[in-house]
């Protein structure tokens, strides 16, 4: 965790000591248009208001705030560089998604070993910037403090590398450019944040979902002929916002019976509640946050089938248990979806990864929803038509 920021005596008031900070540590002044202030200010108030810090987590969670306004810094800065950064098309992006932990993240690293496909790196989503060569990103001041931020995370929750490992060069989450509008669903997973929560869902995601398209432009500014593969889970809930920036782009998306995703999204969520906040608190905010994240993943998946209506032909469904099953056969269906064929290197390079099985390199997660006061057939009733549509209990197989 970076410790380096001294956090306010009150957030709600330190909007300018925000910024001064990131300039004096940047040199960059431009934070782009002024619309993201409501939501920081939103995320400020809600810092004084709803959560019960550690003192470790205050520091934390001021960190953050000020790490996601930094790499808004350090993109418009960019931008501002690299005059004319956008004038090559985006053309049909292939876009994962889906209700958290149905399979996004081992289908987007599989396919990420075509070399015709570019993706957002973590590095670069913390400080957005034309790629560079891949063999010069050690040099780069931002990728060192990027790998020193993932590992001392993990030096607080080292449980989470075997939930959802990060590393510093690997592709990750479009959400990560997402929040640097600050009006962002992973904005409200950190801590309590019941008041953020509140604003953000009644605000429209539109400002953050141009801002991330320029941000796109920018990273891939510097290899335009290569094909976007991007990953979210988030883009389910503003799939109307996803179309109206890549209007072409071919969507994949992942299902999973609910009973099991959700729980494992809660379990993640929680390794760092502990040190976040009060521990006293920790079973209760488990509970409180499976109820929201089921609430807010079914209401998900229905507006998601409402857009996907008026898109035929750019949305293809794979089941979590067909992959898991038979991943090379899904990964050709996905193939003959976007419309390319697959070299004989590329097929060989994909079965490697198959058989390696990276995903589990760092242990296994383990979870069960009853920790979280909740049984398996009162988290699918939400889902009932969701569940149906796809044949989604797993016990059929």
């Amino acid at each position: 965790m970076d410790n380096s920021y001294d956090p306010p005596a009150r957030f709600e008031n330190a909007t300018d000591q925000l910024h001064e900070l990131v300039s004096k540590q940047t040199g960059m002044t431009d934070f782009g248009p002024p619309d993201y202030l409501p939501g920081l200010r939103a995320l400020l108030m809600s810092m004084d208001y709803d959560p019960q810090f550690t003192e470790l987590g205050r520091r934390f969670a001021w960190g953050e705030v000020v790490n996601t306004l930094m790499g808004r810094a350090h993109a418009f800065a960019a931008m501002k560089a690299n005059p004319g950064f956008d004038v090559h098309p985006i053309v049909a992006p292939v876009v994962i998604t889906g209700v958290p932990r149905t399979g996004t993240t081992a289908l987007h690293r599989l396919l990420a070993v075509d070399p015709r496909l570019q993706g957002l790196q973590t590095w670069l989503l913390d400080s957005p910037m034309p790629r560079p060569p891949r063999d010069t990103w050690e040099r780069y001041p931002a990728f060192q403090k990027s790998v020193a931020l993932i590992e001392a995370r993990y030096e607080h929750a080292p449980q989470k590398r075997a939930a959802h490992h990060v590393a510093a060069g690997e592709i990750h989450e479009c959400c990560m450019l997402l929040r640097q509008q600050f009006v962002s669903n992973i904005l409200s997973c950190m801590f309590s944040s019941a008041s953020y929560d509140a604003w953000w869902q009644s605000t429209s995601e539109e400002t953050a979902y141009r801002y991330y398209r320029k941000c796109v432009a920018l990273i891939g500014s510097s290899a335009p002929e290569k094909r976007w593969l991007l990953k979210n889970p988030g883009h389910i809930e503003n799939l109307d916002l996803l179309f109206a920036v890549f209007p072409d782009a071919k969507v994949i998306q992942t299902h999973r019976d609910p009973a099991k995703a959700i729980p494992s999204l809660v379990s993640l969520l929680m390794q760092l509640a502990a040190v976040m906040e009060d521990p006293a608190r920790r079973s209760l905010r488990g509970k409180i946050m499976l109820s929201r994240e089921v609430a807010k993943w079914s209401n998900a998946v229905r507006r998601c089938q409402n857009v996907r209506e008026t898109h035929h032909g750019q949305v293809l469904d794979i089941v979590h248990a067909d992959f898991h099953a038979n991943p090379l056969q899904v990964v050709e269906r996905i193939y003959d979806f976007i419309g390319w064929d697959i070299p004989d290197d590329t097929r060989a390079a994909l079965a490697r990864r198959i058989a390696e099985q990276p995903e589990r390199a760092h242990g296994v997660h383990r979870y069960s929803i009853a920790d979280y006061g909740m049984t398996e057939d009162e988290a699918r009733a939400p889902f009932a038509d969701y569940i149906a549509r796809f044949d989604l209990l797993e016990q059929r197989r």
